[in-house]
């Protein structure tokens, strides 16, 4: 790779910015100044320092979000504010993206990665990756409901989910339930209470097969995974 790219893509700025330092004499490749921008670099085995400090050089970005409502899961929209303007620059140029969709008025989980294949596996239909959401329901959950989604409902365009489970936490005027899901159908968990006569409230996605949203992070936050809950991810069969 070349090191004037390879820079560029670790923000370290634009070409021009990149152009600056190299021509500042402040790049070593294995302690030797390079000004040359098409001068190649192994990233992973070449010692590449800037200012006389390491640079740590990653293929892959993997983040976690607590997306908030309002903002769609999107790389770019010309009307709404997207998933990707809420991240800071230094992670936008790694080109990431959402895994799967959380409809505008959603919350919660959102794994954003440029790891095509990850993405891939996680998404198949074939993987059957379970997916759990937070949901309050505009009236009384019931057992009865409970036994339509294990055996699956049928929804407005005629198609029959897959079993779920629905798990009812407070039931009343309004309920509180936990849903698990292992397909991605559009605005599937809405259309499935619809199905039943029901109407939801409020959506937070909790988990996506073993990743887990942290507890800590506000909604419009976002870090990136750990070394267990990547290993976890990329380890992970359904």
């Amino acid at each position: 790779m070349r090191i004037d790219k390879m820079l560029a893509n670790l923000g370290y700025g634009s070409r021009k910015d990149v152009k600056k330092l190299l021509k500042n004499g402040s790049v070593t490749i294995n302690e030797v100044a390079v000004k040359d921008g098409k001068q190649h670099v192994d990233p992973e085995n070449d010692i590449v320092m800037i200012h006389g400090e390491q640079v740590e050089y990653k293929e892959y970005i993997y983040l976690m979000m607590n997306k908030p409502q309002g903002v769609i899961s999107a790389t770019e929209d010309t009307r709404h504010e997207t998933v990707i303007d809420i991240l800071e620059a230094e992670d936008v140029v790694f080109s990431p993206f959402p895994v799967g969709r959380l409809d505008k008025d959603t919350e919660g989980l959102l794994l954003l990665t440029n790891d095509g294949q990850l993405s891939h596996k996680l998404l198949s239909p074939k993987k059957h990756v379970p997916k759990t959401y937070f949901a309050v329901i505009n009236s009384e959950v019931t057992e009865e409901d409970q036994e339509a989604f294990k055996k699956g409902v049928i929804l407005d365009d005629g198609y029959e989910t897959k079993p779920a489970t629905l798990k009812i936490l407070k039931s009343g005027l309004t309920s509180d339930i936990e849903l698990t899901i292992t397909e991605g159908k559009f605005h599937q968990v809405k259309r499935m209470f619809e199905a039943v006569g029901k109407r939801v409230m409020y959506l937070k996605r909790m988990s996506m097969g073993p990743l887990e949203l942290d507890p800590s992070l506000e909604l419009g936050e976002y870090r990136e995974l750990t070394d267990d809950e990547l290993e976890l991810l990329l380890s992970y069969e359904s």
